[in-house]
C-alpha cells in the first residue's frame, strides 16, 4: 500500500466511533470497527477471523502462514478509544499541516493503520519467513479482555505492541496496583462526641501515611527508563448526613510499580501501613482489599527482537535509534505472562486522552515501513 492508500485508510479508522463501552456508558465499542478491518483485508486477499472477547466486541486475527521452523510475529494493535466528551469534531478526521486529527489518531488508530498496511504488503510477499499474525484487539484502555483472550489462542516467538512511542524502541513499562481501603467508625448524633468515632478522620491518618510512603518510594534510585515507583489517592467517599458521626470512609488508592516489585511485598507495605495506625490508636479500624493488579515489563535491548527492531528502524526511517520506557502500562506484560517478548511501538504525535488528538501523518508512513522491514528480517528461515 502507498502512502495516500495508508493515510485513508488511517481516516477511515479514526472516523468510526470505537469508544470503549466500560469507560462511556452506551459507548458503540468496537464491533463496527472490527468490521471495518475485517472488510479492508478481505478486499486485499487477506483472510481473517474475528473472535469475541466479550459479547459484542470481537478481536480481528488474521495469519500470514508461513515456513514451520521460521520464527513467528504477533502485530498485536487495540481498537477501542477513550471517551470523545467535548472533542470538536472528534471522528473528522481532519488533516492539517503533516497531523491527523481525531479521537484515537494517536493512541493508536496511526499504528493500527500502520500495522494493517504492513500486513497486506507482507501479505504479497513469499518471502516472509515465518507466521505473521495481525491482531486488533479490544479493551485495552479497560482491562485488556481483548489481549487476554488473543493469548489463549495465539502463540508467537516475539511481538510489537502498538502504543504512541514517537518511532522509539519502548522495552519496559510500569505496572499497577488497584487497593481499597476501608476505615470503621462508630455512628452517632453530632452532639455527642463521646459516642462517635469519626471513620474520615481515621482515613485522614490514612492518607498522611500515604503521602509519607510516596516520598519515600519517590526517592529510591530511579529504574533508568521507567523513574520511580510510586502511590496516590484516587476517590474517597463517605459519611451519612452533616450531623452524624460517619462510621464508614472508602479510599481507592493506586500503587504504581517497576520491575522487580512483587505484588506480594505491595501488599505487605500497606497491611504494615495500617498495623502501625492501628498500634497508634486502639480506636483505629480499616481493612484492604487488592481490587485488581498489571505486572510491570522489561525486555533487555540485548534481545533478538530489539535488534531487529533497531535494524528496521534505521533502514526504513535513516533516523537513529532511541530505546526507552513508558511510564504507562501496555498489554506487553499479558503477553510476556504467555511467554511472548515484545517491543511497544508507535506513531508520534499528542493530545494522548486529551481534547485536540493528532498523529503525525508521515510517522504513520514510516511506523508501516520499519514493520514490514523487520517483519523480512526477523521472521525469516534461519533467524
Amino acid at each position: 500500500m502507498d502512502d495516500r492508500e495508508t493515510l485513508e485508510l488511517a481516516r477511515n479508522l479514526v472516523r468510526i466511533n470505537s469508544v470503549n463501552p466500560k469507560l462511556v456508558s452506551g459507548a458503540p465499542g468496537e464491533e463496527q470497527i472490527a468490521l471495518f478491518i475485517q472488510s479492508f483485508l478481505d478486499r486485499h486477499g487477506v483472510a481473517s477471523e474475528m473472535v469475541e472477547a466479550e459479547p459484542g466486541r470481537p478481536n480481528v486475527v488474521a495469519r500470514l502462514p508461513g515456513a514451520e521452523d521460521g520464527p513467528s510475529l504477533l502485530l498485536c494493535c487495540h481498537m477501542d478509544t477513550v471517551s470523545a466528551e467535548s472533542m470538536a469534531e472528534p471522528f473528522e478526521a481532519r488533516v492539517e499541516n503533516g497531523r491527523l486529527y481525531g479521537r484515537g489518531a494517536h493512541d493508536v488508530k496511526g499504528g493500527l493503520a500502520a500495522m494493517l498496511a504492513a500486513t497486506v504488503i507482507l501479505a504479497k510477499d513469499p518471502q516472509q519467513g515465518g507466521e505473521i499474525v495481525a491482531a486488533a484487539v479490544v479493551d485495552e484502555e479497560y482491562l485488556s479482555s481483548g489481549t487476554e483472550a488473543l493469548v489463549g489462542s495465539v502463540q508467537a516467538d516475539a511481538a510489537v505492541v502498538f502504543e504512541p512511542s514517537d518511532l522509539k524502541i519502548l522495552v519496559a513499562h510500569k505496572g499497577f496496583a488497584w487497593f481499597r481501603i476501608d476505615t470503621r467508625g462508630v455512628a452517632a448524633h453530632g452532639s455527642r462526641p463521646a459516642e462517635g468515632v469519626d471513620a474520615i478522620a481515621h482515613m485522614g491518618r490514612v492518607l498522611v501515611a500515604l503521602e509519607a510512603l510516596d516520598h519515600k518510594l519517590r526517592s529510591v534510585p530511579p529504574h533508568p527508563r521507567l523513574g520511580t515507583p510510586s502511590v496516590h489517592a484516587s476517590l474517597i467517599e463517605g459519611g451519612r448526613e452533616l450531623s452524624s458521626y460517619p462510621d464508614r470512609c472508602r479510599l481507592q488508592i493506586e500503587r504504581r510499580t517497576i520491575p522487580g516489585e512483587l505484588e506480594s511485598e505491595i501488599s505487605s507495605e500497606l497491611n504494615e501501613l495500617l498495623r502501625r495506625l492501628s498500634e497508634e490508636d486502639p480506636r483505629f479500624q480499616a481493612e484492604y482489599e487488592l481490587r485488581f493488579a498489571r505486572q510491570p515489563y522489561e525486555l533487555s535491548t540485548s534481545h533478538a527482537l530489539p535488534q531487529a527492531m533497531a535494524r528496521a528502524v534505521e533502514r526504513a526511517t535513516r533516523r537513529s535509534v532511541e530505546f526507552g520506557g513508558l511510564t504507562a502500562w501496555t498489554d506487553s506484560a499479558l503477553l510476556a505472562a504467555a511467554a511472548i517478548p515484545s517491543v511497544i511501538f508507535g506513531p508520534g504525535g499528542a493530545g494522548l486522552h486529551g481534547l485536540e488528538e493528532y498523529v503525525h501523518v508521515q510517522d504513520i508512513f514510516d511506523c508501516r515501513d520499519v514493520l514490514v522491514e523487520l517483519a523480512r528480517e526477523y521472521c525469516r528461515r534461519g533467524h
